[in-house]
C-alpha cells in the first residue's frame, strides 16, 4: 500500500512535475508475467523514476545497511526502502551474493518485475563500468528477458554525495527484450555469464551514450579517492 501511495499521491506527482520524465520503448514491458530490468545506476533517484513510469510494480534489491540502522532514523529507513518494495541484499560477496540470487529469484517466481544495477553501486563519475556476472546467473537461473534500461539525466541532477537534486528533465529508455536461452544448459560457465553480462552492458551503453570503462565501478572509486584516473576509456565486444 505504501508503494502505490507513495507512487500516486505524496511523491510521484511531485516527481513528474518538478522534472518531467520522458520514457521511451514503454511497449517492451510486459503486461504481465515477471522481466528483469538492467540499467545503469547514475544516482540515488534512479530508484525512484524508473518504478514512477513503468505501470506495475518493481522490486530492487537494495543495499542491507538502509535496512539495519538504528534508533528512528534506522527505523525511518527500513520501514520507506521496505514500503516502497526494495529488498535488502548484503554486497560483501560470497554467500552473500548467493543470497542476493536466491531473493531475486523469489521475486521472480512471484511473478514480478525485477530492477538490478549491474554495475553493483552509483557510478562515481557518470560513466559506465563493467557489469558484474550477477544479472547473467539470474536471467539463466529464471528464464526471464532482460530489459536493458538507460537512465538519462539522472546524474546531473543528482551525482553521488549530492543531497538536493538540480531541477532538470530526466529520461528512461527501455530497451528491447534480450533472451538467452541459447545458452541453456551452461549456467555455471563462467565465460558465458560473462558474455552475457558483456551484451547488457552494451546495449545500456548504445540505450545512454555513456562512455564504457572495463573496470569495475568500486575500483574507479577507490582510484578517483586516490587521486589516480578512472576514465581509461574501452569499448565492449559487439559479439
Amino acid at each position: 500500500m505504501l508503494y502505490w501511495f507513495l507512487k500516486y499521491v505524496l511523491v510521484g506527482p511531485w516527481l513528474r512535475i518538478l522534472f518531467r520524465p520522458w520514457v521511451e520503448g514503454m511497449e517492451h514491458v510486459p503486461a504481465k508475467g515477471s522481466a528483469i530490468f538492467a540499467s545503469n545506476h547514475l544516482s540515488f533517484s534512479d530508484s525512484f523514476f524508473l518504478p514512477l513510469v513503468v505501470r506495475r510494480q518493481m522490486v530492487f534489491i537494495a543495499k542491507s545497511d538502509y535496512f539495519t540502522g538504528s534508533g528512528i532514523k534506522g527505523w525511518f529507513s527500513k520501514a520507506f526502502f521496505s514500503g516502497v518494495g526494495q529488498v535488502p541484499v548484503d554486497r560483501s560477496g560470497g554467500r552473500a551474493s548467493e543470497a542476493a540470487i536466491y531473493t531475486a529469484l523469489k521475486v521472480i517466481d512471484a511473478g514480478k518485475l525485477f530492477g538490478i544495477y549491474p554495475e553493483g553501486t552509483r557510478s562515481p563519475n557518470g560513466t559506465l563500468y563493467r557489469g558484474k556476472t550477477g544479472v547473467a546467473r539470474i536471467a539463466m537461473a529464471s528464464g526471464v528477458p532482460v530489459l536493458p534500461t538507460a537512465m538519462i539525466g539522472t546524474y546531473e541532477i543528482q551525482p553521488p554525495h549530492t543531497v538536493r537534486p538540480r531541477l532538470k528533465r530526466v529520461g528512461i529508455r527501455i530497451g528491447r527484450p534480450l533472451d538467452f536461452s541459447r545458452y541453456e544448459g551452461l549456467e555455471n560457465d563462467r565465460f558465458v555469464l560473462r558474455s552475457i553480462t558483456d551484451e547488457v552492458m552494451y546495449e545500456l551503453m548504445t540505450l545512454s551514450g555513456q562512455d564504457y570503462v572495463d573496470m569495475y565501478a568500486t575500483r574507479a572509486k577507490e582510484l578517483i579517492a586516490e587521486g589516480s584516473p578512472a576514465d581509461a576509456r574501452a569499448t565492449l565486444p559487439t559479439e
